[in-house]
């Protein structure tokens, strides 16, 4: 029997689930209030806090209370976080721009917990990630989010898997990921930093197809990826079963689910961020994050 039949009901608590330091000092999820006429989470300045586990259906939205956001930071805590998938090769656009077939099946790779990082953290680029100083690249991504166990799930019932949905940017260096990586293309994806994601966890009550959204990405301001995350190859309740199928997703998994074409390797001529680059990635109901491309200056002893 599938565990589709046995896991109880995601924890419905607010529609835009969001982190932040509070004017207080301290650290909060919340739900995040929005402006009139405002769509996009990154610009709330007030939030309903939230009480208990997020991923518990004991957690609820403290109607009563009204905080101040100084800055919104990763919408989930590391912490709780489990493991981080990503798709490589997920958009037919961005598969033709790659001068690569259509897969069969997704292409999955991991990123490690540290490559985490908030809506408005700097992208920390290591003197390792310096040589070649070319290569480095964007990616705007849906970013799905698992609110509960799911193996073998069917992708008639994937979706009822999903606790929410954010935006985020898989930060890539095509030298050390397609050259210098031995074939892995976790090692140019996987430094600290390379995944920032927010700005906030969007409910399947607000986005109820992930599948039927724009996505974009601007470099100091100039759009270079604008696209539709329906031109993905493998739909999310797709991705969801597919990757179920005897492994047992955890509540709090990420699944960074690939990105459009206009890439800065598939550009002609090819374009690479530089130290100072401002990188902002945006998806439909959720918001947008921008981050700042900081490159190191003292090398590591080894």
């Amino acid at each position: 029997m599938a565990v589709a039949c046995l896991n109880p009901a995601i924890p419905s608590h607010g529609s835009r689930l969001i982190r932040f330091l509070a004017t207080d000092n301290k650290v909060y999820y919340g739900d995040a209030i929005l402006p009139a006429g405002v769509s996009d989470v990154g610009k709330a300045t007030q939030a309903k806090p939230i009480d208990g586990d997020i991923f518990s259906s004991s957690a609820k939205v403290d109607e009563s209370r009204v905080l101040d956001v100084k800055k919104l930071l990763a919408p989930i805590d590391p912490a709780q976080l489990r493991t981080v998938r990503c798709l490589g090769l997920n958009y037919a656009a961005h598969a033709k721009e790659s001068n690569m077939p259509i897969p069969k099946y997704p292409v999955l790779f991991y990123k490690p917990i540290t490559a985490l990082a908030g809506p408005g953290d700097n992208i920390p680029v290591p003197v390792m990630a310096q040589d070649p100083p070319e290569g480095l690249d964007y990616e705007c991504e849906l970013v799905i989010v698992i609110g509960k166990p799911a193996k073998d799930v069917p992708e008639s019932k994937a979706l009822d898997y999903v606790f929410g949905y954010s935006v985020g940017n898989d930060v890539s260096h095509r030298e050390w990921q397609i050259k210098k990586g031995g074939g892995q293309w976790s090692l140019g994806k996987g430094f600290d930093g390379w995944a920032p994601f927010g700005p906030a966890v969007v409910s399947p009550k607000i986005i109820s197809n992930p599948n039927a959204l724009s996505i974009s990405t601007k470099v100091n301001g100039r759009i270079v990826q604008n696209s539709s995350t329906s031109d993905m190859i493998f739909s999310v309740a797709k991705t969801i079963s597919f990757l179920s199928q005897g492994t047992t997703l955890l509540p709090g998994d990420l699944i960074f689910t690939g990105t459009p074409q206009g890439v800065g390797m598939g550009r002609k001529p090819q374009v690479w961020l530089k130290d100072g680059d401002v990188v902002e990635v945006a998806l439909e109901s959720v918001g947008s994050i921008t981050n700042k491309v900081v490159f190191e200056k003292t090398k590591a002893k080894l």
